[in-house]
């Protein structure tokens, strides 16, 4: 069985080394108000350790979580019981999902309530990437205490790295230089983000990018666009990885089967 692990590769200058596909896991812990093109039922315990284990055996080391996530990462930290250091763990601050809506919170109390809630949810003493979930109106948010707070957070060890997934060039720049890394948008159909990636690549900082498919709608278009996808991504070296979420073992085979063919061209 093939492994991306070969392929793993730097976040920037945060030390941590990240495989270039990521587990997303938001289907790990809710299935309302997500934007996928069909429903699905949450997978039992013994479903999300398999695919753990296969997502392990194929050289995934970075697993994407977050509150917003319903029950995720509670179930990530049952789950990951003795195999922290084999894991990068991503979480987020700033956004809340309850009786089917979100809502926003970038003060700094909540911001160090919400790690602290993620590292007694994941079960761990510290998480290797907090990012901000923003809710759009990036350069609002930044301005807020969330982005010091992290920053005390990862002075304190709680956190490795810290960082921000927005929705706008202005914002992603600006998160990129006061901390460590950013999360954006870049598909096929979407690439006005592309800024942020050169300014990541001049600066050294990390990219991860988020709806690398466009939440699975991508997929239902035209010619392998799965490889037409990982090959516009992975062709802007300061991408570290693409986060790909599924709970189905054979779409997680076919994914890596994918990045491998880009990555060996």
């Amino acid at each position: 069985m093939s492994s991306l692990q070969p392929f793993h590769r730097p976040l920037g200058n945060t030390g941590l080394s990240v495989s270039p596909l990521g587990l997303g896991t938001v289907k790990f812990g809710r299935n309302q108000g997500v934007k996928y093109p069909t429903g699905f039922e949450l997978p039992t315990d013994r479903q999300a350790r398999d695919l753990l284990s296969l997502a392990r055996d194929l050289g995934i080391n970075l697993l994407d979580t977050a509150p917003a996530y319903g029950i995720s990462e509670q179930r990530l930290g049952g789950l990951l019981q003795g195999q922290r250091p084999e894991w990068v763990i991503c979480t987020k601050v700033g956004e809340e999902f309850a009786d089917g809506a979100s809502h926003f919170d970038f003060s700094a109390a909540h911001t160090r309530h919400s790690v602290e809630r993620s590292l007694r949810r994941l079960k761990t003493d510290y998480i290797d990437l907090v990012l901000v979930h923003s809710d759009g109106n990036d350069m609002d948010v930044l301005g807020q205490e969330v982005y010091p707070t992290l920053a005390e957070l990862k002075q304190q060890g709680l956190i490795r790295a810290f960082g921000f997934s927005g929705k706008t060039v202005e914002g992603g720049i600006r998160a990129l230089d006061g901390g460590d890394c950013a999360m954006v948008t870049y598909n096929l159909q979407q690439q006005q983000e592309r800024p942020v990636l050169d300014h990541a690549l001049s600066h050294n900082k990390g990219i991860l990018i988020k709806k690398a498919l466009a939440s699975g709608h991508i997929c239902l278009q035209g010619d392998d666009p799965m490889f037409a996808s990982l090959q516009l991504i992975y062709s802007h070296p300061a991408v570290a990885s693409a986060i790909i979420g599924t709970i189905n073992p054979g779409h997680l085979r076919e994914n890596v089967a994918t990045a491998l063919r880009v990555l060996h061209r």
